[in-house]
């Protein structure tokens, strides 16, 4: 299975929804995964994963808020009402 280090800024469309998913109420302490990188910086980051990839996301208050902002956008987009054709009505629903 590949690992890959990546920061909340580059994630795609799919990625934050997985990561919302198994996040929905936020992610806490021990959700954290902490480790040093090649250049000895010390990094957080919490894990998702895919079929064949294990994604460690760099944590952060930016995170937590792009996680929330995208929460929020797809909460919007399910509650969108649809545009009524008025070729659709008949002259009775206006008499309503």
């Amino acid at each position: 299975m590949i690992r890959k280090i990546v920061d909340y800024q580059k994630l795609n469309e799919e990625l934050l929804n997985l990561l919302v998913e198994k996040f929905p109420d936020g992610y806490s302490d021990k959700d954290i995964v902490a480790f040093r990188n090649a250049q000895n910086e010390f990094i957080e980051a919490v894990e998702i994963r895919t079929e064949d990839t294990i994604y460690l996301v760099k944590v952060g208050k930016r995170l937590v808020q792009a996680m929330e902002s995208f929460a929020e956008d797809e909460d919007n987009s399910n509650t969108k009402s649809e545009d009524l054709d008025l070729d659709d009505l008949s002259s009775e629903d206006f008499d309503k």
